[in-house]
């Protein structure tokens, strides 16, 4: 294969014509924002960190995903919102119960 200006290029083994990334127009900057975003934890996942975490169980693979490719404001809302329905769970439960026990 021969350049604008006449000099022989080089293909990619296998025939190709090198990144598949450089193919789409996309940058190696912007396949690699894209790769960090899909590996970013999604709520499911981030749910399911912070309830890891208040009880003590978080697996080392998933501490490590959260850490690298995790938003810190994220967990932190989802800290906040899990706290907050933790204590009106328990105010409620022993509302209940006094209630019932007649005191």
């Amino acid at each position: 294969m021969q350049s604008c200006c006449g000099e022989a290029m080089q293909s990619a083994p296998g025939g190709g014509s090198g990144n598949g990334a450089l193919r789409r127009g996309l940058s190696m900057n912007e396949e690699s924002r894209d790769q960090a975003a899909a590996r970013t934890p999604n709520l499911r996942q981030t749910v399911g960190s912070v309830l890891a975490a208040a009880f003590g169980v978080q697996s080392g693979r998933n501490r490590e995903r959260d850490f690298k490719h995790g938003k810190a404001l994220h967990f932190i809302i989802a800290g906040i919102v899990f706290t907050t329905l933790f204590v009106l769970t328990i105010v409620v439960v022993v509302k209940l119960v006094l209630h019932r026990a007649g005191l």
